[in-house]
């Protein structure tokens, strides 16, 4: 009856073999994306954890503008389901070198979140990347 729709989903790794370093602290991810502080564009990215919170994937989800990037829910989290991830942590830069959240960054913190909430898939920080700082959403008690 559905003869020639079904579909086989995969995710290909680069390296299958590696695990990236394990993430403890807004430090470590500051170190891990060190290169977007440099970037003149804002980069929000995923990072894709195991249950011992050791790096699986790392994906690009919006390239933006100097001011802005947008992040659809569903964006975030395929890499993440695909990954079989345990938890993620999301990341993006701000051009301007300062790491101070917007209303919209806590906005958008909050229901990607909540999506994870009901995913199984919980977010455990935000950070926001300048130029010589970060920002933890986390620490700032968004998430």
């Amino acid at each position: 009856m559905y003869k020639g729709l079904e579909v086989q989903i995969e995710m290909v790794r680069e390296a299958p073999e590696k695990l990236g370093p394990t993430i403890t602290n807004p430090e470590d991810v500051w170190k891990l994306l060190s290169s977007l502080r440099k970037k003149d564009r804002e980069h929000f990215v995923v990072i894709c954890l195991n249950a011992k919170n050791r790096v699986i994937c790392i994906n690009t989800v919006s390239i933006g503008t100097l001011t802005s990037s947008a992040v659809c829910g569903r964006e975030v989290f395929k890499p993440a389901i695909l990954a079989n991830s345990a938890n993620i942590i999301l990341v993006h830069n701000h051009p301007s070198g300062e790491p101070e959240p917007s209303e919209d960054d806590k906005k958008v913190t909050k229901q990607i979140a909540e999506a994870g909430k009901i995913l199984g898939i919980p977010v455990l920080d935000h950070v926001i990347l300048g130029n010589t700082s970060w920002v933890s959403l986390k620490d700032r008690d968004v998430i």
